[in-house]
């Protein structure tokens, strides 16, 4: 009998949450200067119906930029998931939908830690373990910078003593 699928046992970072919400402010800036942009445009030749309703884009973008800054950082706080094992990495990832990934150590090809300039700004990384798999890799997005670096070398070093490739 196969047992079920449990969630990795550590969570990322707590600063991820603040990179997602400042990552979703602006986004949310982005779209609602368009919304506003759209709204302030006047050609001159529209019906008067479209001058009443030309708030309703940059209000609901509004509503939409709101979800992405306040609910979807801590939602993904909470699903995002990592774990490291001698045999496995295993990651829960998503929000809307949710992704299980298991890598096993004997299958990975290259360990990479990516740090974008927010991801800095918060002393972040993200780990990214590949294989040959079409599936593509596995990510760890929001780890501390010094154990994202600490685990790709871990990782690495663990592949390449494993006698039994199985690339």
């Amino acid at each position: 009998m196969v047992s079920p699928l449990r969630a990795p046992a550590n969570p990322v970072s707590r600063r991820a949450i603040a990179q997602w919400v400042l990552e979703g402010l602006m986004q949310f800036a982005v779209l609602l200067a368009v919304g506003l942009l759209v709204a302030l445009w006047d050609p001159g030749f529209a019906p008067e119906v479209l001058s009443r309703w030309r708030w309703v884009l940059p209000v609901a973008l509004g509503l939409v930029g709101l979800v992405f800054v306040v609910v979807e950082p801590a939602w993904r706080y909470r699903v995002h998931r990592w774990e490291v094992t001698d045999d496995v990495v295993f990651t829960r990832t998503g929000w809307v939908t949710r992704e299980w990934r298991v890598v096993p150590v004997s299958r990975i090809q290259t360990v990479d830690t990516h740090r974008g300039v927010l991801q800095r700004m918060f002393g972040l990384a993200t780990l990214v373990v590949q294989t040959a798999s079409h599936a593509g890799s596995s990510h760890v997005v929001g780890l501390p910078a010094d154990l994202a670096v600490r685990l790709s070398f871990d990782l690495a070093h663990r592949a390449n003593l494993l006698e039994d490739d199985a690339t």
